[in-house]
């Protein structure tokens, strides 16, 4: 079965999905608090996608959405920096959670998951394609998603088959979204945990660095 547009819009509305694990997706949400590192620490269902050594020194946890603007600049603007300097040098641990604000972040992060599977490397690399092409996924959805599907050698079938036949990766993502606000309180994107510290919003480089060096010396 060919996806379409009537279809995918199907998927997006992600009734069944929400009735199966109790809750509206869309509901927020409550102010982030201070949690414990065993509660942060906690993989997510799906498996937790990371750059950098499990060994280092610093864990930096993200949360983001796929049609979060602030975390579009982040991943495109300031990742790039941190990866070079403290990830690819195995100090710092780099962990991307999905946290989607709406239906299209929500089909875009299954999308990157299914393609991905288990590799890493290859789903930081949708992630970016995903953020460099907000401004499409965020008006049209079932064209962005499908061409990125298709240009990382998925077919139309084996997307509409990720979004919308098989839930469990969509109810995967809600499931760790709403752990994510329900135990560590994570109320916005991007909202980042350093070695237990939050830190919310958009977030310089530089602003990282002095978080990150004196963890390194303790």
């Amino acid at each position: 079965m060919i996806i379409t547009r009537r279809t995918f819009s199907a998927a997006l509305t992600l009734a069944g999905v929400a009735a199966a694990i109790g809750i509206s997706p869309w509901t927020f949400l409550t102010p982030a608090q201070a949690q414990s590192p065993e509660a942060i620490a906690k993989p997510s269902t799906l498996g937790d996608m990371a750059l950098g050594p499990k060994d280092a020194s610093v864990t930096i946890v993200e949360y983001a959405s796929m049609t979060c603007p602030h975390c579009a600049a982040f991943t495109l603007d300031v990742f790039p920096k941190l990866k070079e300097a403290y990830i690819d040098t195995g100090k710092v641990r780099f962990i991307f959670r999905e946290f989607p604000l709406d239906q299209a972040a929500l089909a875009a992060s299954a999308t990157a998951r299914c393609i991905a599977k288990d590799d890493s490397n290859k789903y930081f690399a949708l992630v970016d394609i995903f953020f460099k092409q907000q401004k499409d996924l965020a008006t049209e959805p079932f064209a962005t998603i499908t061409r990125v599907g298709k240009q990382a050698g998925f077919s139309e079938q084996m997307i509409k088959t990720c979004i919308q036949d098989d839930p469990t990766v969509q109810k995967g993502i809600l499931d760790d979204r709403q752990y994510a606000n329900d135990t560590l309180k994570v109320s916005a994107t991007p909202s980042f945990f350093v070695n237990g510290t939050l830190v919310k919003g958009e977030t310089s480089f530089e602003s990282f660095e002095k978080l990150i060096k004196p963890l390194l010396k303790s």
